[in-house]
């Protein structure tokens, strides 16, 4: 495990591998090191290892990194921004659901330092009932960790998703359950970062030049991400859409990597 320092005094615990030119993978909700995901298969990927120093770090507030309040986007953009410093001032971007939401901000922010970027299924959504479902979810968000209710912030994530409330109890009994709740306060950075409605940030991107590529599962279990990549390929100038066939909202390395070497190496 390696560290760097955020501009508020935040330590980014991160691991490192690989050889080349450096590469940042920005993990979703829940997401950290200690955590068995395709995104920590990914970190492991012989292929990424043979092109990029491959950097897999875990997100203020989760795993081995520390916090700092009060949250702000910006300062998530930072936590970023020191990894970039630590590999001498340029990366390629990696990030995946809400991951990909703050990768794409960090983009806006950062586009000198960032030289390419690459999303897998941001979760925006243009649907008007959708867009007053995830206010909804924000305002019961704040209101249930304002209290301390942490388990109850875990709930409100799996109900937006479609879990029938009557599954939840069972969830419970997942072994990865006191994580999610130990984490549960970052629910609301992922929100802030997907924004304050959830719809797709089209105004702000018109002026974004960092080379882009937005995936999406062609079994996602979300379809409405796969309209969102496309649109978002048409609002970026220089951007692309790949649906990766065959693949959920929990994508397989095996099926990422090789879209990543690709895209990066061209």
């Amino acid at each position: 495990m390696k560290t760097v320092i955020s501009r508020d005094s935040t330590t980014i615990a991160f691991d490192q591998s690989g050889l080349g030119p450096a590469l940042i993978l920005v993990g979703g909700m829940f997401e950290q090191r200690a955590m068995d995901s395709e995104t920590v298969r990914l970190a492991a990927s012989p292929l990424l290892a043979q092109h990029f120093t491959v950097i897999h770090y875990d997100r203020r507030g989760r795993g081995d990194s520390t916090d700092t309040q009060p949250y702000t986007v910006e300062r998530e953009i930072e936590d970023i921004e020191a990894l970039i410093h630590a590999a001498d001032g340029t990366a390629f971007l990696f990030g995946i659901s809400s991951g990909a939401a703050l990768a794409l901000e960090t983009a806006i922010k950062l586009s000198r330092k960032v030289k390419k970027l690459a999303l897998y299924e941001p979760p925006y959504n243009d649907d008007h009932t959708a867009r007053q479902s995830w206010r909804e979810f924000r305002t019961q968000l704040k209101e249930v960790l304002a209290e301390g209710r942490h388990a109850d912030a875990v709930a409100l994530f799996m109900m937006l998703l479609g879990m029938p409330a009557e599954h939840l109890e069972g969830m419970h009994q997942h072994p990865l359950w006191p994580m999610w709740e130990g984490i549960a306060p970052t629910i609301a950075y992922d929100a802030a970062v997907v924004g304050e409605d959830g719809s797709i940030p089209t105004d702000r991107l018109s002026h974004l030049t960092v080379p882009t590529l937005i995936m999406s599962g062609g079994a996602t279990e979300f379809p409405f991400m796969s309209i969102t990549a496309a649109a978002l390929a048409k609002a970026i100038p220089n951007a692309q859409h790949r649906t990766l066939d065959g693949q959920t909202h929990e994508v397989e390395a095996e099926a990422l990597a090789p879209m990543l070497v690709d895209f990066f190496n061209q």
